[in-house]
């Protein structure tokens, strides 16, 4: 008792709840809550503008059919709403601060939980049931189950600047809610405090695309052509739930990528006439190269341009780089790697003009992208990551699934959505295209 009137004192002073001159008792609401987190690892006039451009990056990239998207904008335009709804009403006067019927906790309460941290809340039947949590880390606003634990809907807000607004379970970030810091913004599921990823609702306003290869032609001994007058995609994969699909997939092909060397040995013997057939019927279409690590970069590079066509208003080449850690270490490491990764991209970029796009996995960019940052910041991705979960980086094009089904083509096909909307796929067009 006497440690948590040492904690609540020095609070109910600031809030004019104990006797000082020309004050007068405030109210709950009025708790500068703001004021308690004070501590802040970078400079709040650079953090704020980071995080306004996290804000103004998702929001140009996404609409009102994104999930979470009404939540983003409430915070982008007018902050964090959750403590005003969370801290208890009324005068914040000592007595006051403590309801009781019959011997139990009822109404307003101040209190602190096993581990020390000041709690202002509602107690029902000797329960609380939400409330502000306060310590030295920052502040958690929202609901709560009876060990005083974040539960439900809340938010927290921490002394670096970086808040979380979504669904709470044991204390730990459950279910759906976005997260923004100077960092980075995620809005999308959550599990164990971990983010997951969001979660996208295909619509026919997405711009859609496939990759292909000699694959989609050759099935075992038998080959097939591609009927490119009449593609469209009609299933995204068995991996994607037909619930965050708008009614049936069928979806036209804005652009499609065509392998066309790997190494400098490997051609693909279909690429020449898929590439004038995608063109022939104003499909945008693009050409990439498979790499291969531990081999001459320049042999590699000037193999890809000798063996591909370009021409105006083409998608910018791409480098696709999928090798095991097995290889990477064959190859001469990571520091190699990258290297001549570099190589390859200056030669065919001072060739095209135009600035390659990266293709990695998921956990490429988790093991090894933080290694090369001047690639991450330079370059635009196009990210493989099979499944429900776009990808928490900034990205041109995902790769959602290698099992999506493509009327006009046999088989499995590649399905690629592109990060954003027409104006933006314009805008992209515009901007990164060969010339």
């Amino acid at each position: 008792m006497n440690r948590l009137f040492l904690i609540i004192s020095p609070l109910l002073f600031l809030c004019g709840c104990t006797q000082r001159q020309e004050t007068t008792p405030t109210y709950f609401d009025d708790i500068d809550t703001e004021g308690l987190v004070t501590q802040d690892t970078v400079g709040t006039k650079e953090r704020d503008e980071q995080i306004a451009k996290e804000l103004e990056y998702y929001l140009d990239r996404h609409n009102v059919r994104d999930e979470g998207f009404d939540m983003v904008i409430r915070y982008a335009e007018d902050g964090d709403s959750t403590q005003a709804i969370y801290l208890p009403k009324g005068r914040a006067m000592a007595r006051n601060l403590m309801h009781w019927q019959h011997g139990r906790r009822q109404g307003k309460g101040v209190t602190t939980d096993r581990q020390g941290r000041l709690i202002i809340g509602m107690f029902n039947a000797d329960t609380l049931v939400s409330g502000i949590r306060m310590d030295e880390k920052g502040i958690y606003a929202g609901m709560m189950n009876s060990a005083m634990e974040a539960c439900g809907h809340g938010s927290y807000r921490s002394v670096d600047g970086s808040f979380y607004e979504g669904h709470w379970q044991h204390d730990q970030r459950e279910g759906f809610g976005f997260s923004v810091s100077t960092a980075h913004l995620k809005a999308g599921q959550w599990s164990r405090d971990a983010f997951r990823g969001e979660r996208m609702h295909y619509t026919s306003e997405r711009i859609y695309g496939i990759d292909i290869s000699r694959y989609q032609h050759e099935i075992g001994r038998r080959r097939f052509p591609i009927d490119w007058a009449h593609l469209r995609i009609t299933n995204m994969g068995r991996r994607i739930s037909s619930q965050r699909v708008d009614g049936d997939a069928n979806y036209p092909v804005s652009f499609v990528y065509i392998k066309s060397t790997q190494g400098a040995t490997i051609t693909n013997r279909y690429f020449a006439t898929d590439y004038q057939n995608a063109r022939k019927h104003n499909i945008r279409v693009g050409a990439y190269h498979f790499f291969t690590v531990g081999k001459d970069a320049r042999e590699q590079a000037h193999y890809f341009l000798k063996n591909t066509q370009f021409k105006k208003g083409d998608l910018p080449p791409m480098l696709d780089i999928e090798p095991t850690d097995a290889m990477i270490r064959k190859g001469g490491g990571p520091k190699k790697m990258f290297s001549d990764i570099r190589t390859w991209i200056n030669i065919v970029e001072r060739a095209t003009h135009t600035r390659p796009l990266l293709y990695v996995n998921q956990r490429f960019i988790n093991m090894y992208l933080d290694m090369a940052p001047d690639l991450k910041e330079k370059y635009l991705f196009w990210i493989a990551r099979y499944g429900e979960y776009k990808p928490d980086v900034r990205l041109a094009l995902w790769q959602l699934s290698d099992c999506g089904r493509v009327k006009g083509i046999q088989g499995d096909v590649d399905l690629n959505v592109f990060n954003g909307y027409q104006i933006h796929w314009d805008d992209f067009l515009s901007e990164e295209t060969i010339k």
